[in-house]
């Protein structure tokens, strides 16, 4: 199969590194352009009660969060397209799928940890159940 659009949707999070260099490889064998999306939650600040998670403070997460991929897409010789929106991280990661005629999704097992992960769940099952694309799920680890 070939690959002319790969979405990496980040959380921002460290062990997005892991979905990301997949999906480089992937990109680089198939010349296709990388996509990275990151949905800011803002209902994670009102499930969470967490003055730490406001939507600004998100909104700057997602744009290093995509600008680093997006980077590392450039170094690599690919073409690259980043974007942010608002709503359900799911919902929005399999609209941007329809909506861009997104050949392959490379997520990670698991982004954030500890109570933001509890409440969150598992955007990436939510994502690989119901996206009518692949999804590889790259089994994340911790970086530092």
């Amino acid at each position: 199969m070939t690959y002319e659009n790969v979405l990496v949707p980040t959380d921002g999070s460290g062990g997005v590194q892991d979905s990301v260099t997949q999906a480089l490889d992937i990109a680089e064998r198939a010349d296709a352009t990388v996509h990275a999306l990151y949905v800011v939650d803002g209902s994670l600040r009102k499930r969470l009660g967490d003055v730490a998670f406001r939507d600004d403070d998100l909104r700057v997460a997602g744009e290093n969060a995509v600008a680093s991929i997006e980077g590392a897409a450039h170094r690599a010789g690919l073409d690259a397209k980043t974007e942010i929106v608002e709503g359900d991280p799911a919902g929005e990661i399999l609209s941007y799928v329809a909506d861009n005629a997104i050949d392959l999704v490379v997520m990670g097992t698991h982004g954030r940890e500890g109570a933001a992960r509890a409440v969150l769940g598992s955007t990436t099952e939510r994502v690989l159940r119901r996206a009518d694309v692949p999804v590889l799920v790259v089994h994340t680890t911790k970086h530092e």
